[in-house]
């Protein structure tokens, strides 16, 4: 069985002959570098790349393509190598991508010669980074085992090569980009990966490139300076602080004009020569493939295309149908389908901005003409003028408003049909999907965080999505920054009135906050506990003010939290030693592969561990215990949820930076604090709180209950 690895985890190789496998959502350039026991390189002969594919034990193709393969045979390496890292890099000059976050997530696979999985990591997080060290092989007491790395680097090769004290980093990754440019007729394009396969939308322009499959599309927060390098700027997955965020890359071509922002000039449509219509279409999806036509039926003629047996609009175009896209399950295909619409809606937002831009640049190029030249100071010349412009202008603004109101039509219409087809795990409180809960039978693949949209079209909430297991923590900002971050105010306000559960006039107060925040955390436990098998999942709170306990009242009354956190320091200890105790017992059952050693009162469920105002509460050892459970958690089912004002950590200085960065910051109230960085959008993000005054949450909980007790 392919252990499926996360960032940082290492695992161990049962043979010295492997083949590593890589898969990108377009061309990259695979390479190798040979590193001692701190994983520095003696010089250019220790790097195989495609102008010097061979190296002794090691093989890597010789042009860039979607998809590698590696041949490694360990027991020839020489006894000065102890770090075989596998390098990938986004090649210049070939029409390709120029940042790994503007692409599906690269993957690889270790495996045997016989083709079978030993190990699969999916370097999720990436955002401007075009070059990565993907997985390294590295030797330790003798034996070999695979680490998944993901340390992205901005700057490309030159700096990955520099990174592991190469000299002539430059020299050689110029010789590398030149072998490649060589083999430039030989370059794979990118297959359709399977989260391609979103119908062609009318108004959205002929065919459509394809979309990404993307394992954890988290938004990042904007508020906290640059990711840390290796975490790119996370989706994800996840991102870190700083760049940002979004759930699928996308790119927006402005009209008549340029890119928007964070699209390339490589991925645009070509203009149309004859001045007809902007092709507004997705520079990388395409349309799904017509299916293989059923057995004639009686209610469908023998000859009848699948297509005109299917509703359509009284233009003729097929209209929106909930689970379009590709997946192997109904739940697979939803959630291609939503960040498939959450990616439509940021490229139709980003024309319509890119080309408002361009009519307002060209507005005040001609008005300046028009007061430059002296003959129109006189008469109506120069009044003229300024008409003529500001009539063009309004011309432009007019037909890019129209555009974006066709596209938003369409996602308007669809969402309405996807938004009540969701299962439990992607749909909000207010669906009556939860009327009719059950307890799920298997774990699901993703999870609802809340919604987002864009000032364009404030009716349109887009779900926001993450993949499970959750790879990073979650940050609930309880502070009263969390509101001033947001944007425009007649947005935000809007945004706020229809916030079950939130205050109608007025900015909320410190207390009104926080209260919020631990609602909204409550919320996404008991959302989580919902979705997951009985006794599969577990909650664990640490309040040590005791101020937390009118919105944990749900989780005790159900019995998801036995009983009310105890207070104080000795509550503090004693839920971080127990989860400090679980994650060691876990890592070292993987380890040694010994789950069946594991003593008989370890809780082996997944546990998400609530910890509200942060850092109240909390000495240097505590603090230092909660680090070690972010970082080391989630690889053995420890998630962490922060309900937190920043600010009120200064006190520990910058030791606690890193933590923040890791978590991702979501807000007890609407906030555009999410940014994508593939158009560079600023998202509003809407909490998941159930509507005011309902009781869905509790009756949800109890039927748990039932079910735990049952079982």
């Amino acid at each position: 069985m392919t252990a499926e690895l996360v960032r940082g985890q290492n695992h161990p190789l049962d043979r010295t002959r492997v083949e590593i496998r890589v898969a990108a959502g377009g061309p990259v350039v695979a390479g190798v570098t040979l590193g001692d026991e701190q994983g520095r390189l003696s010089g250019v002969e220790a790097v195989a790349h495609p102008g010097a594919p061979r190296r002794t034990g090691i093989e890597v193709p010789r042009q860039a393509a979607a998809e590698h393969r590696i041949a490694v045979d360990l027991d020839a390496l020489s006894a000065a190598v102890h770090r075989v890292s596998v390098l990938l890099a986004l090649p210049t000059g070939i029409g390709g991508l120029t940042a790994f976050g503007a692409a599906a997530a690269p993957s690889v696979t270790v495996t045997g010669l016989d083709g079978t999985g030993i190990a699969r990591y999916t370097i999720t997080g990436l955002g401007a980074e075009s070059a990565v060290v993907a997985v390294e092989l590295y030797r330790r007491q003798g034996t070999w085992k695979v680490r998944a790395v993901g340390q992205g680097y901005a700057d490309g090769l030159p700096a990955m090569l520099r990174d592991q004290g190469l000299p002539q980093a430059a020299e050689l990754a110029a010789e590398i980009e030149e072998a490649v440019g060589r083999g430039q007729a030989r370059a794979v394009p990118a297959p359709a990966p399977l989260a391609a396969g979103r119908s062609e939308r009318p108004g959205a322009g002929p065919a459509a490139p394809p979309a990404q499959d993307r394992p954890s599309p988290a938004p990042a927060t904007a508020a906290d300076g640059p990711a840390p390098s290796g975490t790119g700027t996370g989706t994800g997955t996840g991102a870190g602080a700083g760049s940002a965020a979004g759930p699928g890359p996308g790119s927006g071509s402005g009209a008549g004009a340029k890119a928007a922002a964070g699209a390339k000039a490589g991925d645009l449509p070509p203009a149309p020569a004859d001045g007809g219509p902007i092709d507004y279409r997705h520079p990388r999806r395409r349309s799904t493939p017509a299916p293989a036509a059923p057995a004639p039926s009686a209610t469908r003629p023998a000859g009848t295309p699948p297509s005109a047996a299917g509703p359509t609009a009284p233009d003729g175009s097929p209209l929106p149908v909930a689970g379009d896209a590709a997946g192997w399950s109904m739940d697979e295909r939803l959630y291609n389908q939503v960040w498939g619409m959450f990616e439509d809606l940021a490229r139709s937002v980003a024309a319509y901005r890119s080309a408002a831009d361009f009519a307002e640049s060209r507005l005040e190029q001609e008005l300046d003409r028009a007061l430059a030249d002296p003959r129109h100071r006189l008469g109506t010349a120069g009044e003229d003028a300024r008409v003529t412009a500001r009539d063009k202008h309004a011309t432009l603004v007019t037909q890019a408003r129209a555009a974006l109101d066709r596209d938003l039509a369409q996602l308007m219409a669809e969402s309405e049909v996807v938004e009540p087809a969701l299962p439990p795990a992607f749909a909000r409180w207010d669906n009556p999907v939860w009327q009719g809960y059950h307890v799920p039978a298997e774990r699901p693949m993703a999870l609802r965080l809340g919604d987002l949209h864009l000032p364009e079209v404030l009716d349109l909430r887009i779900p926001m999505l993450v993949r499970l297991p959750l790879e990073r923590g979650l940050w609930i900002d309880s502070g009263p920054d969390s509101y001033a971050h947001g944007g425009p105010g007649p947005e935000r306000d809007i945004g706020r009135r229809e916030l079950p559960g939130a205050l109608t006039d007025g900015p909320p107060d410190e207390s009104e906050l926080r209260r919020l925040a631990m609602e909204s955390a409550v919320a996404i436990a008991a959302r989580l506990l919902a979705i997951h098998p009985a006794g599969d999942f577990a909650v664990q709170v640490i309040d040590p003010a005791g101020a937390a306990a009118p919105a944990l009242a749900p989780l005790v009354e159900s019995g998801a939290l036995p009983a009310f956190p105890l207070p104080g320091a000795q509550g503090v200890t004693a839920v971080l030693e127990e989860l400090t105790r679980r994650v060691e017992l876990v890592q070292m059952a993987v380890r040694h592969r010994a789950a069946d050693a594991l003593p008989a009162d370890l809780d082996t469920a997944e546990q998400l561990l609530i910890v509200h105002d942060f850092p109240h509460g909390f000495d240097d050892r505590a603090l230092t215990r909660l680090r070690y459970l972010a970082d080391e958690g989630p690889a053995v089912g420890v998630h962490l949820m922060l309900v937190a004002d920043r600010a009120q950590s200064r006190e520990y200085g910058p030791v606690l930076d890193p933590l923040w960065r890791s978590l991702l910051r979501i807000t007890p109230v609407p906030d555009a604090h999410l940014a994508d960085p593939w158009v560079g959008h600023a998202w509003t993000y809407e909490p998941p709180l159930a509507p005011k005054g309902s009781q869905v949450v509790r009756q949800v909980l109890g039927r748990l209950a039932e079910a735990r007790k049952a079982s």
